[in-house]
C-alpha cells in the first residue's frame, strides 16, 4: 500500500477542510484527485507531504507514519505543490544539482541530475536560468526535482495548471511515463485532466470523498464533467 489515509480529518478555526477522509491508493496507481477550488484537495496533499498536521487521523506512506517518521516519509515523496517553489536565479542544472545535494545524493547526483535532464525534455534548456524559462518548462523543472531522489510516490498538486495545448500534451505525457513505476497522486479541478491521464478518479467537495472509481467506469455513458457537476450538486 503506497498510500493510507484513514479518518483523516483537518480544521481551520470554524471551518472542516478535510471530514472523516478514508481511502487507500495502492502501488502502482495513477490516482486523479478532482474536486472545485477550496474543496480540500491541497490541504490533504500538505497532510499526506508533512507540511502541515491533521486535526484528526492517521495517515501513512510506504507503511511510514507521518507522526511516527515525517523523514521517512518525506524521504519516500516527490512533492510539486501548486505553486511551484524554484529558485528563478539559477540554472537549471545547478538547481538540479542542488536539490542532489538536498537529498544527499552522493556520488549519484551527476548521474540523477543528468538523467531527469533527459527525462523531463530540459535539455535545449538546460543553460538558462529558471526565471527566463516559460511556464511549461519551469513545470518541467519542478517535476524533475520532485522525481530527482527517485521516490516510490509522486506528489502533483495542479501539474498543468496556466499551461498552454501543447504544454499540457507534454507534460500529461511526462506523468504517465512516471507513473509506470511510482505511484502517482495528482490534484485538478479539470475533467479533462484525470480522464486523459487517471487510471482512477477520486472527487472530492467540501472536505468530503463524494465518488471513489476507475475513471472509466466513473464517466461510462456519460462525461466526466456532467458526472462531477451532478454529485456536487446534491451535497
Amino acid at each position: 500500500m503506497s498510500i493510507s489515509i484513514q479518518n483523516l480529518t483537518k480544521v481551520y478555526g470554524q471551518q472542516k477542510a478535510l471530514d472523516n477522509v478514508s481511502l487507500e491508493i495502492n502501488k502502482g496507481e495513477i490516482v486523479g484527485l478532482l474536486g472545485p477550488n477550496g474543496a480540500g484537495k491541497s490541504t490533504m496533499m500538505k497532510i499526506i507531504t508533512c507540511f502541515i498536521p491533521p486535526t484528526e487521523g492517521v495517515v501513512k506512506v510506504c507503511g511510514e507514519d507521518i507522526f511516527d517518521n515525517p523523514m521517512g516519509v518525506r524521504s519516500k515523496i516527490g512533492y510539486l505543490p501548486e505553486h511551484n517553489p524554484l529558485y528563478l536565479d539559477m540554472y537549471v542544472r545547478e538547481f538540479l544539482q542542488f536539490i542532489a545535494g538536498v537529498h544527499k545524493l552522493g556520488k549519484n547526483s551527476k548521474e540523477r541530475t543528468e538523467m531527469m535532464i533527459e527525462m523531463t525534455g530540459l535539455t535545449k534548456e538546460v543553460n538558462k536560468k529558471i526565471g527566463a524559462l516559460s511556464k511549461g518548462y519551469r513545470q518541467r523543472v519542478g517535476i524533475a526535482q520532485a522525481m530527482i531522489h527517485d521516490p516510490e510516490v509522486l506528489i502533483l498538486d495542479e501539474p498543468t495548471s496556466g499551461l498552454d495545448p501543447n504544454q499540457l500534451v507534454e507534460i500529461r505525457d511526462l506523468i504517465k511515463n512516471a507513473g509506470k513505476n511510482k505511484t502517482v497522486l495528482l490534484s485538478t479541478h479539470i475533467m479533462q485532466e484525470v480522464e486523459a491521464v487517471c487510471g482512477r478518479t477520486i472527487i472530492i467537495n467540501n472536505g468530503i470523498v463524494v465518488a471513489d472509481d476507475d475513471t472509466k467506469h466513473l464517466s461510462a455513458g456519460q462525461s466526466l464533467e456532467s458526472l462531477f457537476r451532478k454529485i456536487t450538486n446534491n451535497i
